[in-house]
């Protein structure tokens, strides 16, 4: 929808600019964990010459870290799972996002699916992270690296997706920096900024094959001037039937353990909010062909006055009663208001 201006300066100072090797394998055993090391290296492949990693004394953030760092390129004999950047024509001005996502057979656990991104990636500095379950339910994880320099400055920050993690289970693998611009300062580190999870059933799926609901939902990054946030939910029909909404989207606020929050009202339309957002029309009744998508707005100011401020990171996201919910996570920063304003469906 739009790009985000104001709203959570931390993460908007962070736009993630994903990108990784697509060769990375995060790969689970029947019994515990094993490192997807510098690539994915099909049976017989080899990574001689690959360079030692400098181990990171990261903390982590909420089961996710940063276990080493490369700073030179590694040799990697070529791979049927080889990064689309050594064939495809467009690789030479784009990277790549990581998204762990189960593989077909013969391969278990987890692997990645390249993504287009604007920032092409540095193949001679890379990040190996892992992401530890420690909850009782499968996770996605959503992981935030960023690389600095010597002095501590942030040169590069990458998001990382990490999908359907099971319960007591580790994923492994490895994120790229981008190509840093000439004279930049040198990377010399990595460490995890933020990580959140959601449910990896209610997790949103913005690619790859529909879910069997028939639609994709999910946020975008969000707009913000003078302390008004607009965060756009987005509903895409990628299915083979129509599919039909009517009126707002089913809402609820939930805290940073997936518990509902209390003390917020959810207002239809954003007049109360503020004048000249939209949504503000009846809602009318609206039917999706194949391929086609709606749009509906979250509305909120974070003003702050007596009292404490409400931080509400996910939002489970009902297209309509009865539908599959979907956990998304625009971190909606309420200040003291206890007001969100939901704009109807409206097609895009």
């Amino acid at each position: 929808m739009r790009s985000l201006l104001a709203a959570r300066p931390a993460l908007a100072a962070t736009t993630p600019l994903v990108s990784a090797l697509a060769a990375t394998a995060l790969l689970l055993t029947g019994c515990g964990t094993t490192p997807a090391g510098a690539g994915n290296p099909a049976p017989g492949g080899a990574t001689a010459g690959a360079p030692s990693a400098k181990p990171v004394d990261d903390p982590g953030k909420d089961g996710a870290r940063i276990t080493s760092i490369t700073l030179s390129a590694p040799s990697v004999s070529p791979s049927p799972s080889s990064s689309p950047s050594s064939s495809s024509p467009s690789s030479s001005s784009s990277g790549y996002g990581v998204h762990a996502d189960s593989l077909p057979s013969p391969w278990t656990g987890y692997g990645v699916r390249p993504d287009p991104l604007d920032a092409p990636e540095d193949p001679k500095t890379s990040a190996a992270y892992e992401v530890v379950n420690t909850t009782s339910t499968a996770q996605t994880y959503t992981v935030v690296v960023t690389f600095t320099s010597s002095d501590g400055g942030a040169m590069s920050t990458r998001t990382v997706t990490v999908r359907d993690v099971a319960p007591g289970k580790t994923a492994r693998g490895t994120v790229h920096a981008e190509v840093l611009p000439p004279g930049a300062p040198a990377i010399t580190g990595a460490h995890v900024l933020k990580a959140t999870k959601v449910p990896a059933d209610e997790a949103p799926i913005e690619s790859g094959p529909c879910p069997a609901s028939g639609v994709r939902v999910s946020a975008d990054q969000g707009d913000a001037t003078m302390g008004l946030r607009v965060v756009g939910l987005h509903l895409v029909n990628c299915g083979t039937r129509d599919y039909t909404v009517e009126g707002y989207p089913l809402l609820v606020l939930l805290d940073s353990d997936h518990e509902p929050v209390s003390g917020v009202r959810i207002l239809d339309g954003g007049k109360d909010i503020a004048t000249g957002v939209g949504g503000d029309e009846p809602p009318r009744r609206v039917t999706l062909r194949p391929n086609e998508s709606a749009t509906a707005n979250l509305v909120w100011r974070n003003t702050t006055e007596a009292g404490t401020a409400v931080n509400v990171p996910h939002v489970r996201v009902r297209a309509k009663a009865g539908a599959a919910p979907v956990t998304v996570t625009p971190n909606l920063d309420l200040g003291t208001t206890g007001r969100l304003g939901v704009t109807p469906w409206k097609k895009n």
